[in-house]
């Protein structure tokens, strides 16, 4: 079995923290996108009435879901653990 250094680590601990504060964003931007869609009971992204503020959030989570998956991607890389758990 592979010990992690020190400085491996800390990246570990502090690469699953940013995820789990970017998941917990993307909640938020769930929960604003859900309140502005019922403010304007419009709920379909092609229907031209559909609201700006939740068509920029939506595009910001997509961004954060992104980040997200390029974070995994390297906590993976460095940390044995996580990917014998995948």
């Amino acid at each position: 079995m592979h010990l992690m250094s020190r400085p491996d680590m800390t990246d570990s601990l502090q690469l699953q923290a940013l995820i789990e504060d970017l998941n917990w964003r993307v909640q938020l931007f769930n929960a604003d996108i859900s309140e502005e869609e019922k403010r304007t009971k419009v709920f379909d992204p092609a229907n031209v009435a559909y609201s700006i503020l939740a068509m920029n959030l939506r595009e910001r989570r997509q961004n954060l879901l992104a980040t997200i998956r390029t974070l995994d991607h390297q906590l993976r890389a460095i940390d044995p653990l996580v990917r014998a758990a995948a």
